[in-house]
């Protein structure tokens, strides 16, 4: 190829790829606006529509651009709903004709536009005239809408939507946002309830709030917090738009909501009236302060504000690290009982070192972090002495790293309330003193029989089991393990065994737990069955060690006792825990 070729074929090149760049960066993008612009009413953007106007028979709405949001200028001066006015805004500005229905009318009203259902103004930025479009009647079919656009006399048929937007109800173009702000800038919030409660309610670190005034006092910050998060959130559902006298929605003696918005200088308020609830519609009525229009807000809204000092108080009885708890002391009428961490665990160490049920030990230390205050008796610890001069239980608890113990006094008081039984709980030497549920004190008063562990069996790792003997009413039958999940029966016959139950049984035997010991040492077997038990359970390794045994004696009245090969004890258990290992016989081959 000679260089005159080369030369020519690269002049060719150049020049096709200048067309595609051209054509991509410019040619393109106009050949889309121009095609997206065919049959448009306007070409105008929406983004440049700085107000606009939709006048009816009834009503005008008119509403301007402010900065990135929107304003109503009428029928009243108040915050717009950008998104409907977008939405609104962006239906006009491309909205299509479809066909021109008469070039010259001699009946306007023929198509419903003497006089016409809405008469739209867009006041376009760089135009010096606005945008008019007048809107009639829709056609027959429901489908098209008649319009004029500007002074041209002809008639077009536009899309439904344009009629469907022009005849939306004033509120639906107004803000419905009860009140604006950011709960992050909230420095106080007062809420005065109209029967004389007032409280002042102030953030704290870590998003916990007290309450200032009365108090101080911890509030609930989850309920504060919800509060907020409702207010925030909280859309009007309808303006009143012939409001009666206050006294009518019970405005004349309102409760306030007070929002405290930044420091110092640029502090400021914002406050909420609140009026009567309308149980029938749902709604609480409210005015903002310093307007006198009447709102419809959910009356959920409402319910989350807390209406006295108890309510809006944080009514945990005893704050404590839970997962740094490492001792627990429980005095109770049924003695002392002492528990110590144990690795994951728990053991106790008085009054006998026994091992615990980890299960009921956390349970008991959730109810007492659980435990709620129903009501407030005295705010200072000068009201032990007078509500539990006594306690029934006193919980002491030792968390890691600090020395002295935090200690929750409980007890069951008949003065509190005439003819009923009160709980009443206290954190010792500082207070309050709290009224509780009587179950829940009544449940706290555990002892060592409660909360020591109650496993027959004991623990045994199921994936070093390679033989099960069961034998049941003489019925004998023997398993062992094929490979990792298979199991085959030995005994009585050669035959598959059903894999998921004996995992059912060997967890039976795990989790099987004694409501009595109806023998510490194990004396007088045949009292209790034992000498001819029923059935006889033995779990082996590969070694053939025998890891755990079970044998079940006589059942009396849905008990059943029982002893283990880990204990000489006689335990008394619930005969129906032992459902699937008497069943094992029958259920197992497969």
């Amino acid at each position: 190829m000679s260089w005159k070729t080369l030369v020519v074929l690269a002049v060719l090149v150049a020049g096709l790829g200048g067309f595609l760049l051209v054509d991509n960066q410019w040619l393109a993008p106009k050949r889309e606006k121009a095609e997206s612009a065919k049959g448009r009413l306007w070409t105008v953007d929406s983004k440049d529509v700085e107000s606009f106007t939709i006048a009816r028979k009834d009503d005008t709405i008119k509403l301007k651009r402010t900065g990135d949001g929107w304003e109503m200028v009428e029928p009243v001066k108040t915050r717009a709903d950008g998104g409907v006015a977008s939405e609104v805004l962006t239906d006009l500005t491309t909205a299509r004709v479809d066909r021109e229905i008469d070039a010259n009318p001699t009946k306007l009203a023929d198509f419903g536009l003497e006089p016409p259902a809405a008469t739209i103004t867009l006041d376009v930025k760089g135009q010096a005239k606005p945008l008019t479009l007048t809107v009639g009647g829709k056609n027959p079919t429901g489908v098209w809408v008649y319009a004029r656009e500007g002074s041209k006399p002809a008639v077009v048929a536009l899309g439904e939507s344009v009629a469907r937007d022009t005849a939306r109800p004033v509120a639906d173009f107004r803000d419905k946002t009860l009140v604006a702000f950011d709960r992050k800038n909230v420095t106080a919030i007062d809420l005065d309830l109209g029967d004389g409660s007032r409280m002042t309610l102030e953030p704290e670190e870590g998003g916990k709030w007290k309450v200032a005034r009365p108090g101080p006092y911890r509030a609930d910050s989850d309920l504060v917090s919800d509060m907020l998060e409702r207010l925030a959130a909280a859309r009007i559902k309808e303006f009143e738009t012939a409001p009666k006298s206050p006294a009518t929605y019970g405005l004349d003696k309102p409760s306030k909501i007070t929002l405290w918005l930044g420091k110092d200088k640029d502090r400021t308020a914002k406050t909420i009236l609140v009026g009567k609830v309308d149980a029938d519609k749902k709604v609480v009525y409210v005015q903002r302060e310093g307007d006198g229009e009447v709102l419809l807000v959910p009356s959920e809204v409402w319910d989350r504000v807390p209406k006295t000092v108890a309510m809006a108080r944080d009514k945990t009885v005893f704050p404590y690290a839970y997962d740094k708890v490492n001792r627990v002391e429980i005095d109770s009428a049924g003695g002392k009982v002492t528990l110590e961490r144990d690795g994951t665990g728990w053991k106790i160490t008085a009054p006998e070192a026994l091992k615990a049920d980890a299960g009921a030990v956390n349970g008991l230390l959730w109810k007492i972090r659980d435990l709620r205050a129903s009501g407030f008796l005295d705010e200072t610890a000068a009201g032990i002495v007078r509500y539990l001069p006594k306690p029934d239980v006193t919980v002491r608890i030792w968390e890691e790293g600090v020395k002295e113990a935090k200690v929750l006094l409980l007890g069951l008081s008949n003065a509190v309330r005439v003819g009923e039984v009160t709980g009443v709980a206290a954190p010792a030497g500082t207070g309050p003193v709290v009224m509780v549920d009587a179950k829940d004190v009544r449940e706290t008063a555990k002892t060592a029989t409660d909360l020591r562990d109650k496993t027959v069996v004991g623990d045994f790792d199921m994936k070093e089991v390679k033989r099960v003997r069961v034998t049941v009413g003489g019925q004998r039958l023997l398993l062992e393990r094929k490979g990792q999940d298979d199991w085959q029966v030995l005994e009585p016959t050669k035959a598959p065994a059903k894999e998921f139950k004996v995992t059912g049984l060997l967890l039976a035997l795990r989790a099987l737990k004694w409501k009595d010991i109806a023998s510490p040492d194990g004396a007088d077997p045949a009292r209790y069955g034992l000498d001819k038990p029923e059935i006889e359970v033995a779990v082996l390794k590969a070694d053939g060690n025998e890891v755990a045994g079970l044998t079940v004696g006589r059942t009396d009245d849905k008990i059943a006792y029982v002893r283990s090969k880990s204990s000489p004890a006689i335990y008394a258990v619930e005969a129906k825990s032992l459902d699937d290992i008497r069943k094992a016989p029958a259920d197992i081959p497969g």
